[in-house]
Protein backbone atom coordinates (compact mmCIF):
# COMPACT_ATOMS: atom_id res chain seq x y z
CA UNK A 1 0.00 0.00 0.00
CA UNK A 2 2.85 2.37 0.85
CA UNK A 3 4.47 1.76 -2.53
CA UNK A 4 1.23 2.63 -4.29
CA UNK A 5 0.90 5.90 -2.42
CA UNK A 6 4.51 6.87 -3.17
CA UNK A 7 4.24 6.16 -6.89
CA UNK A 8 5.27 9.21 -8.89
CA UNK A 9 2.20 9.06 -11.14
CA UNK A 10 -0.25 8.16 -8.38
CA UNK A 11 -3.02 10.81 -8.34
CA UNK A 12 -3.95 9.90 -4.73
CA UNK A 13 -0.57 10.34 -3.05
CA UNK A 14 -1.87 12.91 -0.51
CA UNK A 15 -4.30 10.31 0.83
CA UNK A 16 -1.39 8.50 2.50
CA UNK A 17 -1.93 11.02 5.31
CA UNK A 18 -4.61 9.91 7.80
CA UNK A 19 -5.70 13.45 8.68
CA UNK A 20 -6.18 14.43 5.05
CA UNK A 21 -8.06 11.19 4.31
CA UNK A 22 -10.50 11.92 7.11
CA UNK A 23 -10.89 15.55 6.07
CA UNK A 24 -11.37 14.52 2.43
CA UNK A 25 -14.13 12.02 3.29
CA UNK A 26 -16.18 14.24 5.59
CA UNK A 27 -15.81 17.26 3.34
CA UNK A 28 -17.15 15.22 0.42
CA UNK A 29 -20.34 14.59 2.40
CA UNK A 30 -20.68 18.28 3.18
CA UNK A 31 -20.08 19.21 -0.46
CA UNK A 32 -22.88 16.97 -1.73
CA UNK A 33 -25.29 18.88 0.51
CA UNK A 34 -23.84 22.21 -0.61
CA UNK A 35 -24.31 21.33 -4.28
CA UNK A 36 -27.88 20.25 -3.64
CA UNK A 37 -28.60 23.73 -2.29
CA UNK A 38 -26.58 25.34 -5.08
CA UNK A 39 -29.01 23.79 -7.53
CA UNK A 40 -32.17 24.35 -5.50
CA UNK A 41 -31.51 28.01 -4.64
CA UNK A 42 -31.25 29.49 -8.18
CA UNK A 43 -34.10 27.31 -9.41
CA UNK A 44 -36.27 28.53 -6.54
CA UNK A 45 -35.26 32.15 -7.16
CA UNK A 46 -36.13 31.92 -10.87
CA UNK A 47 -39.42 30.14 -10.08
CA UNK A 48 -40.40 32.88 -7.60
CA UNK A 49 -39.49 35.80 -9.87
CA UNK A 50 -39.32 34.65 -13.49
CA UNK A 51 -36.48 37.13 -13.97
CA UNK A 52 -32.91 36.27 -14.93
CA UNK A 53 -31.72 39.58 -13.47
CA UNK A 54 -33.37 38.95 -10.08
CA UNK A 55 -31.88 35.46 -10.17
CA UNK A 56 -28.44 36.97 -10.81
CA UNK A 57 -28.96 39.34 -7.87
CA UNK A 58 -29.18 36.36 -5.49
CA UNK A 59 -25.86 35.06 -6.79
CA UNK A 60 -24.34 38.53 -6.65
CA UNK A 61 -25.32 38.99 -2.99
CA UNK A 62 -23.92 35.59 -2.06
CA UNK A 63 -20.49 36.56 -3.34
CA UNK A 64 -20.50 40.27 -2.44
CA UNK A 65 -19.32 39.64 1.16
CA UNK A 66 -16.31 37.80 -0.28
CA UNK A 67 -15.59 40.84 -2.42
CA UNK A 68 -15.87 43.15 0.60
CA UNK A 69 -14.39 41.10 3.44
CA UNK A 70 -12.02 38.44 2.05
CA UNK A 71 -8.95 40.62 2.66
CA UNK A 72 -9.96 41.05 6.31
CA UNK A 73 -10.53 37.29 6.45
CA UNK A 74 -6.96 36.73 5.25
CA UNK A 75 -5.64 38.57 8.30
CA UNK A 76 -7.84 36.41 10.57
CA UNK A 77 -6.58 33.23 8.90
CA UNK A 78 -2.95 34.28 9.39
CA UNK A 79 -3.58 35.15 13.07
CA UNK A 80 -5.62 32.23 14.42
CA UNK A 81 -5.57 28.40 14.12
CA UNK A 82 -7.32 27.45 10.91
CA UNK A 83 -9.04 24.40 12.39
CA UNK A 84 -10.83 26.55 14.96
CA UNK A 85 -11.90 29.02 12.28
CA UNK A 86 -13.39 26.25 10.13
CA UNK A 87 -15.26 24.77 13.10
CA UNK A 88 -16.91 28.14 13.75
CA UNK A 89 -17.88 28.70 10.10
CA UNK A 90 -19.37 25.21 9.79
CA UNK A 91 -21.45 25.64 12.95
CA UNK A 92 -22.81 28.93 11.59
CA UNK A 93 -23.62 27.25 8.27
CA UNK A 94 -25.76 24.61 9.98
CA UNK A 95 -28.00 27.28 11.48
CA UNK A 96 -28.14 29.56 8.45
CA UNK A 97 -29.19 26.80 6.02
CA UNK A 98 -31.76 25.32 8.41
CA UNK A 99 -33.83 28.53 8.53
CA UNK A 100 -34.76 28.68 4.79
CA UNK A 101 -35.47 24.94 4.86
CA UNK A 102 -38.13 25.55 7.49
CA UNK A 103 -39.52 28.55 5.58
CA UNK A 104 -39.86 26.52 2.38
CA UNK A 105 -41.42 23.58 4.22
CA UNK A 106 -44.04 25.85 5.81
CA UNK A 107 -44.65 27.66 2.48
CA UNK A 108 -43.49 30.97 3.95
CA UNK A 109 -40.46 31.48 1.71
CA UNK A 110 -40.22 34.80 -0.13
CA UNK A 111 -37.70 36.19 -2.61
CA UNK A 112 -36.23 38.56 -0.04
CA UNK A 113 -35.52 35.61 2.24
CA UNK A 114 -33.22 34.24 -0.45
CA UNK A 115 -31.42 37.58 -0.65
CA UNK A 116 -30.77 37.53 3.10
CA UNK A 117 -29.72 33.86 3.03
CA UNK A 118 -27.29 34.49 0.18
CA UNK A 119 -25.74 37.48 1.95
CA UNK A 120 -25.19 35.66 5.27
CA UNK A 121 -23.76 32.57 3.58
CA UNK A 122 -21.44 34.83 1.60
CA UNK A 123 -20.17 36.40 4.81
CA UNK A 124 -19.46 32.96 6.29
CA UNK A 125 -17.73 31.80 3.12
CA UNK A 126 -15.54 34.91 3.06
CA UNK A 127 -13.79 33.55 6.17
CA UNK A 128 -14.23 29.84 5.46
CA UNK A 129 -12.67 29.77 1.98
CA UNK A 130 -9.12 31.00 2.73
CA UNK A 131 -9.08 29.08 6.03
CA UNK A 132 -10.15 25.80 4.42
CA UNK A 133 -7.82 26.13 1.43
CA UNK A 134 -4.71 26.94 3.48
CA UNK A 135 -5.61 24.26 6.05
CA UNK A 136 -4.72 21.65 3.42
CA UNK A 137 -1.02 22.54 3.66
CA UNK A 138 -1.11 21.88 7.42
CA UNK A 139 -2.55 18.42 6.77
CA UNK A 140 -0.11 17.17 4.11
CA UNK A 141 2.91 19.51 4.09
CA UNK A 142 4.06 21.68 1.21
CA UNK A 143 5.39 18.86 -1.03
CA UNK A 144 1.95 17.27 -1.43
CA UNK A 145 -0.05 20.51 -1.44
CA UNK A 146 -0.76 20.54 -5.19
CA UNK A 147 -1.89 16.90 -5.13
CA UNK A 148 -4.13 17.57 -2.11
CA UNK A 149 -5.67 20.64 -3.78
CA UNK A 150 -6.35 18.63 -6.93
CA UNK A 151 -7.95 15.84 -4.86
CA UNK A 152 -10.09 18.41 -3.06
CA UNK A 153 -11.13 19.69 -6.46
CA UNK A 154 -11.87 16.10 -7.54
CA UNK A 155 -14.16 15.49 -4.58
CA UNK A 156 -15.72 18.92 -5.08
CA UNK A 157 -16.62 17.96 -8.61
CA UNK A 158 -17.72 14.46 -7.65
CA UNK A 159 -20.16 16.25 -5.36
CA UNK A 160 -21.09 18.45 -8.31
CA UNK A 161 -22.13 15.26 -10.11
CA UNK A 162 -23.98 13.60 -7.25
CA UNK A 163 -25.47 16.72 -5.62
CA UNK A 164 -27.26 18.15 -8.69
CA UNK A 165 -28.54 14.72 -9.71
CA UNK A 166 -30.01 14.20 -6.24
CA UNK A 167 -31.34 17.75 -6.15
CA UNK A 168 -33.04 17.30 -9.52
CA UNK A 169 -34.77 14.12 -8.32
CA UNK A 170 -35.77 15.68 -4.99
CA UNK A 171 -37.12 18.85 -6.62
CA UNK A 172 -38.94 16.84 -9.26
CA UNK A 173 -40.57 14.26 -7.01
CA UNK A 174 -40.72 15.67 -3.47
CA UNK A 175 -40.19 19.12 -1.92
CA UNK A 176 -37.34 21.49 -2.69
CA UNK A 177 -37.13 22.05 1.09
CA UNK A 178 -35.33 18.71 1.46
CA UNK A 179 -32.35 20.10 -0.49
CA UNK A 180 -31.92 22.75 2.19
CA UNK A 181 -32.56 20.34 5.09
CA UNK A 182 -29.97 17.86 3.82
CA UNK A 183 -27.42 20.61 3.27
CA UNK A 184 -27.85 21.78 6.85
CA UNK A 185 -27.26 18.22 8.10
CA UNK A 186 -24.25 17.73 5.82
CA UNK A 187 -22.26 20.48 7.57
CA UNK A 188 -22.28 18.28 10.67
CA UNK A 189 -19.99 15.84 8.83
CA UNK A 190 -17.21 18.39 8.63
CA UNK A 191 -17.69 19.42 12.25
CA UNK A 192 -17.45 15.82 13.49
CA UNK A 193 -14.46 15.06 11.26
CA UNK A 194 -12.52 18.12 12.39
CA UNK A 195 -12.76 17.00 16.01
CA UNK A 196 -10.62 13.95 15.13
CA UNK A 197 -8.09 15.75 12.90
CA UNK A 198 -4.64 16.73 14.19
CA UNK A 199 -2.61 18.82 11.70
CA UNK A 200 0.93 17.50 11.17
CA UNK A 201 2.32 20.91 10.31
CA UNK A 202 1.48 23.98 12.36
CA UNK A 203 3.07 27.17 11.03
CA UNK A 204 3.97 29.85 13.51
CA UNK A 205 1.46 32.68 13.56
CA UNK A 206 4.07 35.35 12.86
CA UNK A 207 1.73 38.13 11.84
CA UNK A 208 2.33 41.19 13.95
CA UNK A 209 -0.41 42.68 16.14
CA UNK A 210 -0.64 45.82 14.08
CA UNK A 211 -3.61 47.62 12.68
CA UNK A 212 -5.64 45.23 10.53
CA UNK A 213 -5.48 47.62 7.57
CA UNK A 214 -1.68 47.63 7.81
CA UNK A 215 -1.73 43.82 7.68
CA UNK A 216 -4.01 43.89 4.64
CA UNK A 217 -1.73 46.38 2.89
CA UNK A 218 1.27 44.21 3.72
CA UNK A 219 -0.43 41.16 2.18
CA UNK A 220 -1.44 43.07 -0.95
CA UNK A 221 2.09 44.40 -1.43
CA UNK A 222 3.48 40.90 -1.02
CA UNK A 223 1.13 39.54 -3.69
CA UNK A 224 1.80 42.47 -6.03
CA UNK A 225 5.59 42.22 -5.71
CA UNK A 226 5.61 38.46 -6.32
CA UNK A 227 5.54 38.20 -10.12
CA UNK A 228 4.10 34.68 -10.18
CA UNK A 229 1.32 35.47 -7.73
CA UNK A 230 0.33 38.71 -9.44
CA UNK A 231 0.03 37.22 -12.94
CA UNK A 232 -1.98 34.30 -11.60
CA UNK A 233 -4.33 36.56 -9.64
CA UNK A 234 -5.02 38.78 -12.68
CA UNK A 235 -5.84 35.83 -14.93
CA UNK A 236 -8.03 34.21 -12.27
CA UNK A 237 -9.93 37.49 -11.86
CA UNK A 238 -10.79 37.55 -15.57
CA UNK A 239 -11.80 33.90 -15.88
CA UNK A 240 -13.77 33.86 -12.62
CA UNK A 241 -15.70 37.02 -13.46
CA UNK A 242 -16.98 35.82 -16.82
CA UNK A 243 -16.93 32.01 -16.58
CA UNK A 244 -18.39 31.45 -13.09
CA UNK A 245 -21.92 32.49 -13.99
CA UNK A 246 -23.42 29.03 -14.31
CA UNK A 247 -26.09 29.70 -11.67
CA UNK A 248 -27.44 32.38 -14.04
CA UNK A 249 -26.58 30.91 -17.44
CA UNK A 250 -27.69 27.30 -17.12
CA UNK A 251 -31.15 27.54 -15.45
CA UNK A 252 -32.30 30.18 -17.95
CA UNK A 253 -30.76 28.32 -20.92
CA UNK A 254 -32.37 25.08 -19.72
CA UNK A 255 -35.85 26.57 -19.48
CA UNK A 256 -35.86 28.99 -22.42
CA UNK A 257 -33.73 27.30 -25.08
CA UNK A 258 -33.73 23.59 -24.23
CA UNK A 259 -37.32 23.57 -22.90
CA UNK A 260 -36.32 21.27 -20.06
CA UNK A 261 -37.26 21.15 -16.37
CA UNK A 262 -35.65 20.50 -12.96
CA UNK A 263 -34.28 17.07 -13.77
CA UNK A 264 -32.70 18.30 -17.00
CA UNK A 265 -31.14 21.23 -15.17
CA UNK A 266 -29.63 18.90 -12.57
CA UNK A 267 -28.32 16.60 -15.32
CA UNK A 268 -26.55 19.45 -17.13
CA UNK A 269 -24.84 20.57 -13.91
CA UNK A 270 -23.82 16.96 -13.31
CA UNK A 271 -22.28 16.78 -16.80
CA UNK A 272 -20.19 19.82 -15.97
CA UNK A 273 -19.24 18.12 -12.72
CA UNK A 274 -18.09 14.97 -14.56
CA UNK A 275 -15.87 17.06 -16.82
CA UNK A 276 -14.53 18.92 -13.79
CA UNK A 277 -13.76 15.63 -12.04
CA UNK A 278 -11.68 14.43 -14.99
CA UNK A 279 -9.88 17.77 -15.03
CA UNK A 280 -9.09 17.54 -11.32
CA UNK A 281 -7.79 13.97 -11.63
CA UNK A 282 -5.61 15.08 -14.55
CA UNK A 283 -4.04 17.79 -12.41
CA UNK A 284 -3.60 15.36 -9.51
CA UNK A 285 -1.80 12.85 -11.74
CA UNK A 286 0.73 15.46 -12.91
CA UNK A 287 1.02 17.29 -9.57
CA UNK A 288 4.62 16.21 -8.90
CA UNK A 289 5.82 18.40 -11.78
CA UNK A 290 4.05 21.48 -10.39
CA UNK A 291 1.57 23.83 -12.12
CA UNK A 292 1.98 23.69 -15.91
CA UNK A 293 2.24 26.59 -18.34
CA UNK A 294 -0.55 25.15 -20.54
CA UNK A 295 -2.98 24.87 -17.61
CA UNK A 296 -2.32 28.44 -16.45
CA UNK A 297 -2.17 30.26 -19.79
CA UNK A 298 -4.00 28.31 -22.53
CA UNK A 299 -7.02 26.83 -20.76
CA UNK A 300 -8.67 30.26 -20.21
CA UNK A 301 -9.09 30.54 -23.99
CA UNK A 302 -10.44 26.99 -24.19
CA UNK A 303 -13.00 27.87 -21.50
CA UNK A 304 -14.03 30.94 -23.51
CA UNK A 305 -14.34 28.87 -26.70
CA UNK A 306 -16.62 26.33 -25.02
CA UNK A 307 -18.86 29.07 -23.60
CA UNK A 308 -19.28 30.56 -27.08
CA UNK A 309 -20.04 27.16 -28.64
CA UNK A 310 -22.59 26.37 -25.90
CA UNK A 311 -24.51 29.53 -26.80
CA UNK A 312 -25.06 28.22 -30.33
CA UNK A 313 -26.34 24.76 -29.34
CA UNK A 314 -29.97 23.71 -29.70
CA UNK A 315 -29.62 20.09 -28.62
CA UNK A 316 -29.72 18.96 -25.00
CA UNK A 317 -26.99 16.37 -25.70
CA UNK A 318 -24.77 18.95 -27.41
CA UNK A 319 -25.19 21.32 -24.48
CA UNK A 320 -24.26 18.51 -22.08
CA UNK A 321 -21.06 17.75 -24.03
CA UNK A 322 -20.11 21.44 -24.14
CA UNK A 323 -20.64 21.81 -20.40
CA UNK A 324 -18.60 18.65 -19.79
CA UNK A 325 -15.65 20.21 -21.65
CA UNK A 326 -16.18 23.58 -19.96
CA UNK A 327 -16.00 21.89 -16.56
CA UNK A 328 -12.85 19.99 -17.57
CA UNK A 329 -10.96 23.11 -18.67
CA UNK A 330 -12.24 25.31 -15.85
CA UNK A 331 -11.09 22.97 -13.07
CA UNK A 332 -7.78 22.32 -14.81
CA UNK A 333 -7.20 26.07 -14.72
CA UNK A 334 -8.56 26.78 -11.24
CA UNK A 335 -6.76 23.88 -9.51
CA UNK A 336 -3.47 24.84 -11.14
CA UNK A 337 -3.95 28.50 -10.19
CA UNK A 338 -4.82 27.67 -6.59
CA UNK A 339 -1.74 25.44 -6.30
CA UNK A 340 0.47 28.03 -7.98
CA UNK A 341 -0.43 30.62 -5.34
CA UNK A 342 -0.07 28.30 -2.33
CA UNK A 343 3.22 26.78 -3.47
CA UNK A 344 4.75 30.18 -4.22
CA UNK A 345 3.58 31.85 -0.97
CA UNK A 346 5.54 31.88 2.29
CA UNK A 347 3.90 30.50 5.43
CA UNK A 348 3.62 33.98 6.91
CA UNK A 349 1.63 35.34 3.96
CA UNK A 350 -0.23 32.27 2.65
CA UNK A 351 -3.53 33.16 4.34
CA UNK A 352 -3.49 36.69 2.95
CA UNK A 353 -2.35 35.53 -0.49
CA UNK A 354 -5.23 33.06 -0.57
CA UNK A 355 -7.62 35.77 0.59
CA UNK A 356 -6.63 37.74 -2.52
CA UNK A 357 -7.25 34.59 -4.56
CA UNK A 358 -10.67 34.21 -2.90
CA UNK A 359 -11.36 37.88 -3.59
CA UNK A 360 -10.83 37.55 -7.33
CA UNK A 361 -12.09 33.97 -7.67
CA UNK A 362 -15.40 34.29 -5.83
CA UNK A 363 -15.57 38.00 -5.01
CA UNK A 364 -15.69 38.86 -8.69
CA UNK A 365 -18.80 36.70 -9.14
CA UNK A 366 -21.28 39.51 -8.27
CA UNK A 367 -19.92 41.51 -11.20
CA UNK A 368 -20.08 38.49 -13.48
CA UNK A 369 -23.58 37.50 -12.31
CA UNK A 370 -24.96 40.97 -12.96
CA UNK A 371 -23.18 41.09 -16.33
CA UNK A 372 -24.69 37.71 -17.28
CA UNK A 373 -28.12 38.64 -15.90
CA UNK A 374 -28.17 41.88 -17.90
CA UNK A 375 -27.29 40.19 -21.21
CA UNK A 376 -29.67 37.30 -20.58
CA UNK A 377 -32.62 39.60 -19.78
CA UNK A 378 -32.03 42.02 -22.65
CA UNK A 379 -30.53 39.86 -25.40
CA UNK A 380 -31.37 36.28 -24.46
CA UNK A 381 -29.37 33.38 -22.96
CA UNK A 382 -27.55 32.61 -26.22
CA UNK A 383 -26.03 36.07 -26.39
CA UNK A 384 -25.16 35.82 -22.71
CA UNK A 385 -22.91 32.78 -23.30
CA UNK A 386 -21.29 34.55 -26.25
CA UNK A 387 -20.70 37.77 -24.28
CA UNK A 388 -19.01 35.91 -21.41
CA UNK A 389 -16.72 33.96 -23.74
CA UNK A 390 -15.69 37.01 -25.75
CA UNK A 391 -14.90 38.98 -22.58
CA UNK A 392 -12.45 36.28 -21.47
CA UNK A 393 -10.74 36.19 -24.88
CA UNK A 394 -10.33 39.96 -25.10
CA UNK A 395 -9.13 40.56 -21.54
CA UNK A 396 -6.72 37.62 -21.28
CA UNK A 397 -5.44 38.51 -24.74
CA UNK A 398 -4.79 42.07 -23.54
CA UNK A 399 -2.83 40.73 -20.54
CA UNK A 400 -0.60 38.60 -22.77
CA UNK A 401 -0.06 41.45 -25.26
CA UNK A 402 1.02 43.84 -22.51
CA UNK A 403 3.31 41.19 -21.06
CA UNK A 404 4.91 40.48 -24.44
CA UNK A 405 5.46 44.18 -25.16
CA UNK A 406 7.09 44.62 -21.78
CA UNK A 407 9.46 41.72 -22.41
CA UNK A 408 10.41 42.98 -25.88
CA UNK A 409 11.16 46.40 -24.45
CA UNK A 410 13.49 44.78 -21.93
CA UNK A 411 11.18 45.60 -19.05
CA UNK A 412 10.62 43.01 -16.36
CA UNK A 413 6.90 42.60 -16.47
CA UNK A 414 5.22 41.73 -13.20
CA UNK A 415 3.66 38.31 -13.46
CA UNK A 416 5.73 36.35 -15.97
CA UNK A 417 5.59 32.69 -15.05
Amino acid sequence: MTNIFNNFNNPFVALKNRNFRLYWIVWSISLIGTWMQNIAQPWLAYSLTGSAFLLSLVGALQFTPILLFSLFAGVIVDRFPKKNIILITQCCSVVVTLIPAILIWTDQIRYWHLLVLASVLGLINAVDMPARQTFVTELVGKNDTMNAIALNSAIFNTARIVGPALAGLIMGYTSIAFCFFLNSLSFLATIIGLLFIRPIFKPELKIQSRNVFANIKDGLQYTYNNKTLFKTVVTVAIVATFAMNFSVLIPVFTKVILKSKETGFGFLISCMGIGSLFGALGVATTSKSGPRHFNLNITPWLIAFMLIVTGFTNSFIAAAVCLFLTGFFFVTFSSSSNSNIQINSSDQYRGRAMSVYALVFSGSTPIGNLYAGFFSDHFGPRTCFFACGIAIVLLTGLVYILESKGKKAGVEVRGSI
